[in-house]
């Protein structure tokens, strides 16, 4: 079931109707009030979320959202809105639609994120991983750095878990994106550059003298091997 979190019926409607055809079944939120109770109902396979609604922020619906679980959410925003993108991006959406768009777009954007998503779920008994202090351990979905648990995204997580699984080793931006985002991403690649700052930011990592998380320029990223951690 998809929930749809939008106010304009002019938008809501039409694309509820596609939606269904396509095979989805979906359910319309017109507020933040609504949102919530369709969710008290039934946990949802993915929210479509509007940012701006007559309650309040779709931000609001964002972060009950990711402090319940890991429901896959793809944002709606307005042409122009990056700062409201990013601000998504960074409390845990998993993809974004810029409006106008096309119904035939949100349904590809819709599948791209539930494959990710079961492709992560596929992944959840990887052992731990230690590195330099930081453990990352895929059966709790959780993050330690020197004992105490960060609060991650869950694309942050994702972005550190694909680097810590090949740690020593250059990743490329295309393989990152394609692993943690998907290989039809519709986006800009500044979104990984987000994710990046955002989680050196988090582990104490310093750009210009990085402990965890190396740029090589032109190519991609490489995450200290447990070799280099310990020098």
């Amino acid at each position: 079931m998809i929930l749809l979190v939008e106010d304009e019926q002019s938008i809501s409607r039409p694309l509820a109707s596609a939606l269904q055809r396509e095979g989805f079944d979906t359910v319309i939120a017109a507020s933040v009030a609504e949102a919530r109770e369709r969710l008290a109902e039934a946990t949802p396979d993915l929210v479509l979320l509007d940012l701006m609604l007559p309650d309040g922020s779709g931000f609001d619906v964002l972060r009950h959202l990711r402090s319940a679980g890991d429901v896959p959410v793809v944002v709606l925003t307005a042409r122009g809105e990056e700062a409201d993108r990013i601000v998504g991006l960074e409390l845990g959406a998993d993809d974004y639609v810029v409006k106008p768009f096309s119904a035939r777009e949100v349904a590809a954007r819709i599948r791209a994120v539930l494959r990710r998503a079961a492709r992560q779920r596929s992944h959840g008994s990887d052992s731990a991983i230690e590195i330099g202090g930081l453990r990352l351990d895929p059966g709790r979905h959780s993050v330690e750095l020197d004992g105490e648990e960060l609060e991650l995204s869950p694309k942050e997580y994702d972005l550190l878990h694909r680097l810590m699984r090949d740690a020593g080793t250059v990743v490329t931006r295309e393989q990152l994106i394609e692993d943690v985002w998907d290989m039809n991403w519709f986006g800009s690649t500044k979104t990984l550059d987000v994710h990046v700052s955002s989680l050196r930011r988090k582990l104490g990592d310093d750009p210009a003298h990085p402990r965890y998380i190396h740029t090589i320029r032109g190519v991609g990223f490489r995450f200290s091997s447990p070799d280099e951690a310990r020098e």
